[in-house]
């Protein structure tokens, strides 16, 4: 289906860690690339930003807010932890994503992996408008 009824898919295969099912399940859950304004509102969107909970002077850490489709949410959680694995290539995402990881605590690894999750969904998205191919140092080729 990625190949013939859903091309613009191909563009989003060539992210390391992205499948066939990961890519196809995003296109079809976002809909149309018009949808969003900009492509930092598909992390909100898919509930893959941290609740807020202000008051005063404080400003606790707190969860996702699991607000969009599970199962898209949960593939890119999967496609993150294959990125930040042990056999992980190497990129610019996977290094932030290990030095996230690496600051220590309990759920280090969790906060890193849903970040990472989230980053991939807004490259995914820009990928997707802008049909470019993926570069996995951008920072570098720029």
């Amino acid at each position: 289906m990625t190949e013939k009824e859903y091309p613009e898919t191909q563009a989003l295969l060539k992210v390391y860690g992205v499948g066939q099912l990961t890519a196809l399940t995003y296109v079809l859950t976002l809909g149309s690339k018009e949808r969003f304004q900009r492509s930092r509102d598909v992390g909100c969107y898919l509930g893959l930003r941290p609740k807020r909970s202000q008051s005063g002077e404080r400003d606790p850490q707190l969860g996702i807010t699991k607000a969009g489709n599970v199962y898209l949410r949960s593939l890119l959680a999967e496609c993150a932890n294959h990125v930040l694995g042990r056999h992980g290539k190497d990129s610019t995402l996977r290094q932030w994503g290990l030095s996230l990881a690496s600051r220590g605590g309990k759920q280090s690894r969790n906060r890193a992996i849903v970040a990472v999750a989230r980053k991939l969904a807004i490259l995914l998205h820009r990928i997707w408008v802008t049909q470019q191919p993926y570069v996995p140092f951008y920072a570098k080729a720029a």
